[in-house]
């Protein structure tokens, strides 16, 4: 069975509507294979995590939130103050409480690591583009910042690694110029693409902010050297007692967001990656937005990362309605070494201004 993994329906209320990308189906479908799996027992972790939410929301901003999803906004601008009312952001009723729900599985996950547990889990999370005092990108409260936060309770160095398509700012600024959080993302570079942060420069003023941008049709083994020489030599160096990690999916090359060319085996090579750091972990989901590769791709993560092996078919009926009948990708995209050149400047930027100058407890 897969250790501490938090999971109640009350997440799946955390619901943008039927146009919007990031579709509770995800999550939904992820936890119907994992119990076609006989993975079935999910521990609820309560429908209340505001005070864990205020370890990195500003009270404004979270008593904003719950106004907004009241539907008591007091004027018309009050929504677009605060990062609702957009496309990516549209309000909804109950986004105070569904909000909640999804912060509340990561804090308790982060509790029973604090409490000595190697490994807990909460796949309805990774909402990573939150900031202190304005929702953004799809993500109103920040429980990866939140996991760090109770982590740092117990273990003087914590680190958070992101192999999402995007850059995880929101992680990134709330721990900016701490020496005891290291906050490490992989991702789309962001001349043109959301939330057009993430580049090499931004290390920091104590160097523990460390950042991989690539180029768009960028190739998983381009990605995952990357992954090797900038990312994992940031742990080695920095050396945390906890990581967090969050794992969305949408660098795979089929989701419809983003443009590298990850394969589903590729990604999950980072997870066994840091996993054998051997260090505890909070693992957390994050975004991908095609149904055919989430579901599968962090049910192989959350297997992986327990140490249970990845099956090679994805049992029936499911993967006969849901068009994905096997775990792993049959094919490599062509060409491969796509973004070389790219990602080799951001390697060589990584080690020559910033590698040396990451804190090291020796």
């Amino acid at each position: 069975m897969l250790p501490r993994f938090y999971y109640h329906p009350r997440m799946l209320g955390y619901d943008f509507g039927p146009r919007h990308p990031l579709k509770p189906e995800r999550l939904r479908r992820t936890i119907e294979l994992l119990e076609a799996l006989g993975q079935t027992e999910f521990l609820d972790p309560g429908p209340d995590a505001r005070e864990d939410v205020l370890r990195v929301h500003d009270l404004e901003f979270v008593d904003a939130v719950a106004l907004i999803g009241s539907g008591m906004a007091p004027s018309q601008g009050f929504e677009s103050k605060f990062g609702f009312g957009s496309l990516d952001n549209p309000s909804f009723p109950g986004v105070y409480e569904a909000s909640l729900a999804y912060s509340a599985g990561t804090a308790a996950a982060a509790r029973d690591v604090l409490g000595g547990a190697p490994l807990a889990f909460n796949i309805s999370g990774g909402l990573h583009h939150a900031h202190r005092n304005k929702a953004s990108g799809f993500c109103v409260f920040d429980d990866p910042a939140i996991a760090l936060h109770i982590l740092r309770e117990r273990f003087d160095r914590v680190a958070y690694v992101d192999i999402d398509l995007h850059h995880g700012d929101g992680v990134q600024w709330m721990f900016y110029d701490d020496p005891n959080v290291l906050t490490c993302s992989i991702h789309q570079e962001g001349s043109r693409f959301f939330p057009g942060t993430g580049w090499v420069e931004e290390s920091g003023p104590v160097f523990t902010s460390v950042n991989a941008p690539l180029q768009s049709g960028t190739t998983g083994d381009v990605w995952l050297e990357a992954f090797e020489r900038i990312v994992m030599d940031a742990l080695r160096r920095f050396q945390p007692q906890a990581i967090v990690l969050q794992m969305g999916t949408d660098a795979h090359e089929y989701d419809p967001l983003g443009g590298l060319r990850l394969t589903a085996q590729e990604w999950l090579e980072a997870v066994v990656r840091v996993r054998d750091f051997g260090v505890p972990i909070v693992a957390v989901g994050g975004g991908g937005y095609c149904l055919t590769t989430v579901p599968r791709m962090w049910v192989a993560a959350c297997l992986t990362l327990s140490g249970l092996e990845v099956p090679q078919n994805v049992p029936e009926p499911l993967g006969t309605r849901w068009g994905m009948p096997r775990f792993f990708d049959d094919d490599l995209p062509e060409p491969r070494g796509s973004g070389a050149a790219y990602a080799q400047r951001a390697i060589d930027f990584y080690l020559n201004s910033v590698a040396g100058f990451i804190p090291n407890p020796h």
